[in-house]
């Protein structure tokens, strides 16, 4: 039976080597790859991102977070995240250079809650893709879409019918030479995380464009809101669907505090882990690729229970969209509501089952779980090919 890496050499000319198959995230020698914090983020007195400018010390949100939970009042009904697994599956050669192959199952999701005793699935964006370099497209004609055309036989390989499996795309990276200390790899890698990427955006432009997003319900994406537009879908303009992230709040779990300075140039990373239970930040105002950001830290958990001292403290982001909060920063009562809402959803813990317990949320955790449930097991995947 004609296996993928049999057809993807038949197809593209290229020579296999059949080489170790293997995932990438349970390799110690696998590369690693950063998700958050694409920028320095410099806070200063003049690029204040709240409304209230005579917060300039942390301040204390159990008060709120307590009025909130007796009132019932929900403000995320949405949760948003995306995950991928990628593995290298083979060598092959091109024009005497040997690159890559690197396939990923990526998986995006959306769960809704309704009310507080329930919890159900959206949408699902679940996408097996490889990564070739571009010198794969043996026709090289930029009027021709080598990879869509052979992408429709390879799914009609026996293997993949008989298992109900299919590739929905074939991502191609940059055959470019090498710098220094860069890997092909990584290529491959990045390709697979930005499609991840453009399907977290995909699911926001739809709850948006159907109007499931307003100011009583919010959507809470896991992961950093900074999108960078490069290799971007060509319709994605952060200019143009900024109002689509109007009711959308994105939370880091893990974070560098090495990048954040006052406007004194001093590092505040004490000042973050030294918060008290519950308190938040100042919020400060940022850019990146042209978009205005507040962003402000929050401590979930208390020091003294977890492993570090980052443990229990998240990174929250909400863009600013409108004129006024661009000027004048993000409304603090939002802010406020916001981090409230965010204390109360950190119960129950999933302490035990993830090392990241003191920074989870539950319901980002579960919409999490629920996302890995849906892959193929590594063992299966890897032997498709």
């Amino acid at each position: 039976m004609t296996k993928v890496l049999d057809f993807i050499a038949d197809n593209t000319g290229g020579q296999a080597y059949k080489s170790f198959k293997y995932r990438f995230e349970k390799n110690d020698t696998a590369p690693s790859f950063v998700y958050d914090d694409k920028s320095n983020i410099i806070f200063k007195r003049d690029r204040n991102g709240e409304t209230d400018k005579s917060i300039v010390q942390s301040i204390s949100m159990e008060q709120k977070a307590k009025d909130i939970n007796q009132s019932g009042r929900l403000l995320f009904k949405y949760f948003l995240d995306g995950s991928r697994k990628t593995y290298k599956v083979d060598d092959i050669a091109y024009d005497k250079r040997i690159y890559p192959i690197v396939a990923g199952q990526v998986g995006v999701g959306c769960c809704y809650r309704p009310t507080a005793d329930s919890f159900k699935n959206e949408m699902l964006e679940k996408h097996l893709v490889l990564a070739l370099p571009m010198c794969a497209d043996k026709d090289m004609d930029p009027n021709i879409h080598f990879f869509y055309e052979i992408l429709d036989y390879l799914n009609q390989l026996p293997i993949l019918k008989k298992n109900q499996l299919h590739f929905t795309e074939i991502l191609a990276y940059s055959d470019r030479q090498l710098e220094p200390g860069k890997t092909y790899e990584n290529r491959g890698i990045a390709r697979i995380q930005n499609k991840m990427m453009d399907l977290e955006k995909k699911i926001v432009r739809e709850l948006a464009r159907s109007r499931k997003l307003n100011r009583n319900t919010y959507l809470l994406k896991d992961g950093s809101l900074e999108y960078s537009e490069e290799r971007s879908q060509e319709d994605f303009k952060w200019h143009a669907i900024k109002n689509n992230y109007r009711s959308v709040v994105g939370v880091s779990k893990a974070f560098n505090p090495e990048l954040c300075k006052n406007n004194r140039g001093q590092n505040i990373a004490k000042e973050i882990a030294d918060m008290p239970l519950f308190y938040r930040t100042p919020a400060y105002k940022y850019q990146f690729q042209n978009v205005l950001f507040s962003v402000w830290y929050l401590r979930l958990q208390a020091q003294h229970r977890t492993q570090s001292p980052f443990s229990g403290v998240v990174k929250v982001e909400k863009i600013l969209v409108t004129e006024k909060e661009q000027m004048q920063g993000l409304e603090s009562s939002e802010i406020d509501e916001i981090s409230a809402n965010l204390i109360n959803e950190r119960n129950p813990s999933c302490y035990g089952k993830d090392r990241r317990w003191a920074n989870h949320l539950y319901p980002v955790y579960l919409t999490e779980k629920f996302i890995k449930s849906q892959y193929i097991s590594d063992a299966f995947f890897i032997n498709l090919f």
